[in-house]
């Protein structure tokens, strides 16, 4: 049976390059040496099969060359693509993105943010469930985090990528009342244990600057359960829906279909996001754009500055949102 090679030292690529082992850890680094140099030195470590210890490296460095990327729920497709491009842009930039999945539990993000941060990561970004908990706080106090969506109360973030949902929400409640809807069911993925989440407080301040009868019915991003939720509140005799989520307002296309109810003839729709999926339907779902891309790239910039050694705290970035009007609103 054939013996798993033994890793080539730098002691060795030392040797066959006439350096030192300091000078050769320099130029793959890329450091403190000529072009000539390193490139000499690379041919030579690829010649040999030298890699880089990631251990031996993080012990030196103080970095893992991760950053966490803690989700508030990946049954969100949005989420999904949010944590695709983010994990696509850190791998740009020589970091590693390890996502994980907070399924929508305030517990469960808790017990995940500490897991990463006993992990070591360089940097955490993360989409909070629930930005009020108490913890972030201590948190962020020995790693840098990156909020996406809410800010962190409490806590001082190495930056925060917040969402104007004051402005998202009156977009939605306006376009529907100015439609005639004067009743809508709000289906939103916040549990009865966090209550304080920016966007559900504002719809209820909105509905009663708008003189309309809001109901909010948690509802999950997963199909299959959104689409239960959503067959429930037609029962009830709701007609138009207002879904913090894409993913959301495709379980009440799929509720109304089975009862046979028409798209906007006698149901209307909006959701939150701009899922690409939502342009696709029929009709085409009416939604709130955040700039998806725009968040991207503001959070890789926040965190990666955070990772390099930065300064402690970035500031806060404001994503405004656009009205994607496309037919699901009659």
């Amino acid at each position: 049976m054939p013996q798993p090679r033994k890793r080539a030292t730098i002691r060795e690529v030392a040797k066959a390059t006439g350096l030192s082992p300091a000078a050769v850890s320099y130029a793959l680094r890329g450091m403190q040496v000529s072009e000539e140099t390193i490139e000499r030195v690379r041919r030579a470590a690829e010649e040999l099969g030298y890699e880089a210890d990631p251990i031996a490296r993080a012990l030196a460095s103080g970095r893992t060359g991760t950053v966490g990327l803690l989700c508030g729920s990946l049954e969100d497709l949005w989420q999904q693509a949010l944590a695709v491009r983010i994990g696509r842009a850190l791998k740009d930039n020589d970091r590693y993105a390890l996502i994980l999945d907070a399924a929508g539990d305030p517990a469960r993000e808790r017990i995940l943010a500490r897991q990463l941060r006993d992990q070591r990561v360089d940097a955490l970004i993360v989409q909070p469930v629930d930005p009020a908990a108490a913890f972030w706080a201590g948190l962020c106090e020995g790693l840098p985090v990156v909020a996406i969506g809410d800010a962190l109360a409490g806590a001082r973030t190495a930056g925060e990528v917040v969402f104007d949902n004051r402005a998202g929400v009156t977009l939605a409640l306006e376009h529907l009342r100015d439609r005639g809807h004067r009743r809508v069911a709000v289906l939103t993925p916040t549990r009865a244990s966090t209550p304080d989440r920016p966007a559900d407080v504002h719809v209820l301040a909105e509905a009663g600057r708008l003189g309309m009868d809001i109901e909010v019915v948690t509802a999950p991003h997963a199909l299959a359960a959104a689409t239960e939720v959503a067959d429930t509140v037609l029962s009830a005799g709701h007609r138009a829906f207002f879904c913090f989520a894409d993913s959301i307002a495709y379980g009440v296309y799929a509720a109304a279909t089975e009862r046979g109810l028409a798209i906007p003839g006698e149901v209307a729709v909006m959701g939150y996001d701009d899922h690409p999926m939502s342009g696709l339907l029929s009709p085409g779902l009416t939604t709130v754009d955040w700039d998806i891309g725009g968040i991207v790239r503001a959070a890789v910039r926040l965190v990666m500055g955070a990772a390099d050694g930065g300064t402690p705290h970035h500031g806060r970035i404001v994503q405004a949102p656009q009205l994607r009007e496309r037919g699901s609103v009659g």
